[in-house]
Parts: structure tokens; C-alpha cells; sequence
């Protein structure tokens, strides 16, 4: 429900099937009696469940000592007088003095434990994050911008629009679309700090001031409903584990006849000549590597039922081949080694897989970098595109 009465609403909110209390938005209220509804909503929350009430401060975007106060004693009094009860305080990196704040209750209090959300935010997070990739991400895009600033305009990219672009990693699509179509507005925004620290620097290189670079979890983004026009999400869907969780919150930012545009891969079609066995044999086995740690690099021509399912009409889908005859294919074996470090690295060690079967997996790599660099070799890695509308 939102709250009436104060300067700025914020809404308060009890799901009975999940037992959770859900606080966001701002609440600055002068007095207690101005958030008395909620307090008593947080009551009757507490009277309907056993076990574990959730309370999720995810979205709470301020909140003044007078409000934390009031909704602290509730929790501490319910401890005292129900043993057979506990507290989970649901918080984000994103808004982390949430967790500063709340901490100090579980010092208080045992029965009052304290999750950062984002902590263990997908599986793959830690592989996807690694900065090891940063360098190597620029040289992606550029493979990729080949193809995309001739596609996009067809997804409904123009001068003067506003966009968003989620899970910006380091930032030089935004950088690339702003020199490109111009857009009057551009937030782009990720999980990862260090990739948005390059994304400045790269924005700086390029002598554009006007991204707004934004530090977020794109589950549970702290961006207002119905503002794009336009929002773009690359190479993301696939290492979600919940990518229809991250469809909704692209949905929820778009404007209604706006339009959210994503790419994925599907990685078992990376292909090459020659040596093409031992390349098809590797690939395969990444999409396995990728599905044992929830994240799903074969999801491209699954776009179409995904974004169907989120809601969108006017859905379009295309795909194309970036290869090592898109410019320099030092390019391609470049990204091909960064992938092998990864993959056949961190990712295989990690899932406990033999030496022998890394050494194979290793070898299939090789050889997709020894076909991209042979004088009459091919080299290729698909991508699909999808967009689809917000209904009006």
C-alpha cells in the first residue's frame, strides 16, 4: 500500500505466501503517528506467521531515525515476547547503509539476522565480475558494434530518446550508442564497481560527460517506473539464473510503447575451420560448464518466449555472426584466449572436472584461435537480438 500524509510516499507492503514485509521508497516522517498504519501493518504481519518473518529494505531508498526507531522497537518487543520467531532483514550493497543501520539490531538481538542480497547475487557472479575480463570486454563490443549500430536502429534506437542500459559492464556500448544516435538521456548501470570505475575512465577518454553511471542490482533496480524509452541489456539474460526476474524489472523501467532490446548467445554454435570437431566438441561443453553454475549461454533463440512471457508485443528477433573477418583476428583470438582463462580456468577447476578432461577442453579453444588466425581459416561466434514493446 503507499502511504498518504507524508511529503514523499513510500510504499509498505506484506506478502502472506512469502512472509515477507516490504519497506521502500523514502520515509522521513516528522512524527510516529504519521506511519502509524504501517507500523500496525508490520504487526498484523507478525501475528500471521511462524517460523520467519522477512523484512526487505532492498528498495528503501531513505529512511530518517524517527521511522527506524518506530519499526525497530516493534521488531525488538516481538523478540522479547515470542521466542518461536525470527527476523530476516532482507538488504542491498546498492543502498548499503540499509545494512549498517539494521546491523545494529542484530547485535541487539540474536533472533534478528541481517542477509545482503546481493552478496551471492547469481551464481556465475563471481566468474562474470572477475576483472580479468575487463580488458578483453572493450575488444568484444568493438567485434560486436560492427553489426549492432546497424541493427539497433531497426529495435527503435533514435536521436533524442531516453535509455537505459542495464548491466552497462564497462560501460563503452553507452559511450558508443551516445557518439553514435545521441540519445538526449542515458543511465547505465551495474553490479560490479570496478567495471563502472573503467566505464568512466573510458567515457572520460572519449570525451563524453553526460552518462549517468549508476552503481545497481538490475533485479532490484532503484529506478523509477515507466522512464525509457528505450533499454538495453547485452550478454545479461544468460548469466542470471532467474533472467524472467531481470525481464521484469526492464519491463517496469520502460516507458509503455518503449522497447527493451537484449543479445545473448547461444555458445554450442560458436564454430570454426579448420579443426572444427575439436571446436564444436568445447563449445558444447561450455553451454554444460555454464548450466551447472545456473546460467544459460545458449538462451539467444530463446529471446522470443522470453520476452513474450515478460509481457512484450511487437517482439522482433535477428541474429549475426561476428567472426574473424570483422576486422583484425588478432581481435577474435584475443577474446577466444580471455575465454579459455576463464572457462577452462576458474570455471572447470571450480565444478572439480580431471586435468585430463581441462587439457581437452583447453585444446578446442586452441584451436578455435588457430582458425581464426590460419590464412584460410573461419572463425565464428553467433549472437542473437531481440526486442520487444511495452504495450501501450
Amino acid at each position: 500500500m503507499s502511504t498518504a500524509g507524508l511529503s514523499t510516499p513510500f510504499k509498505a507492503e506484506f506478502d502472506v505466501n512469502s512472509q515477507e514485509f516490504s519497506l521502500s521508497g523514502v520515509i522521513r516522517p516528522r512524527s510516529i503517528e504519521e506511519i502509524a498504519v504501517n507500523i500496525l501493518m508490520l504487526k498484523e504481519a507478525i501475528d500471521q506467521v511462524r517460523g520467519v518473518l522477512y523484512i526487505n529494505v532492498r528498495r528503501l531508498v531513505q529512511m530518517n531515525n524517527t521511522a527506524f526507531q518506530a519499526f525497530a522497537r516493534v521488531v525488538l518487543d516481538t523478540c522479547q515476547t515470542r521466542p518461536d520467531i525470527r527476523f530476516v532483514i532482507v538488504t542491498s550493497s546498492v543502498v548499503g547503509w540499509t545494512t549498517r543501520m539494521f546491523e545494529h539490531l542484530n547485535r541487539i538481538e540474536p533472533q534478528i539476522t541481517i542477509e545482503v542480497y546481493d552478496s551471492t547475487f547469481y551464481p556465475g557472479q563471481s566468474f562474470v565480475e572477475d576483472t580479468s575480463f575487463i580488458p578483453i570486454l572493450r575488444t568484444q563490443t568493438k567485434m560486436t558494434w560492427r553489426h549492432e549500430r546497424t541493427i539497433l536502429p531497426r529495435h527503435g534506437m533514435r536521436s533524442g530518446i531516453t535509455m537505459a542500459d542495464i548491466c552497462c559492464g564497462i560501460g563503452d556500448f553507452a559511450v558508443l550508442v551516445q557518439k553514435e544516435f545521441q540519445p538526449a538521456r542515458i543511465v547505465a548501470l551495474d553490479h560490479s564497481k570496478a567495471s563502472l570505475a573503467y566505464a568512466r575512465e573510458v567515457a572520460t577518454g572519449f570525451g563524453i560527460a553526460d552518462i549517468e553511471y549508476t552503481y545497481g542490482d538490475a533485479s532490484e533496480m532503484l529506478l523509477e517506473d515507466d522512464q525509457f524509452d528505450f533499454v538495453s541489456c547485452r550478454h545479461s539474460l544468460q548469466i542470471f539464473n532467474q533472467p524472467e526476474v531481470l525481464l521484469a524489472e526492464l519491463y517496469r523501467i520502460c516507458r509503455p510503447g518503449g522497447r527493451v532490446y537484449v543479445t545473448n548467445e547461444k555458445n554450442s554454435h560458436c564454430l570454426g575451420e579448420p579443426r572444427s570437431q575439436s571446436i564444436q566438441w568445447t563449445y558444447n561443453e561450455v553451454a554444460k560448464l555454464f548450466s551447472h553454475f545456473e546460467m544459460d549461454v545458449e538462451l539467444g533463440p530463446k529471446s522470443r518466449r522470453y520476452l513474450t512471457d515478460a509481457g512484450f508485443d511487437d517482439i522482433i528477433v535477428e541474429s549475426f555472426m561476428v567472426t574473424n573477418l570483422d576486422g583484425d583476428p588478432r581481435d577474435f583470438a584475443e577474446v577466444i584466449t580471455a575465454w579459455e582463462n576463464v572457462y577452462a580456468g576458474e570455471m572447470a577447476v571450480k565444478r572439480g572436472d580431471s586435468p585430463e578432461f581441462i587439457q581437452r577442453f583447453r585444446q578446442g579453444f586452441q584451436d578455435h584461435i588457430f582458425a581464426a588466425l590460419h590464412p584460410k581459416g573461419y572463425a565464428g561466434w553467433p549472437i542473437w537480438v531481440a526486442s520487444g514493446r511495452k504495450p501501450l
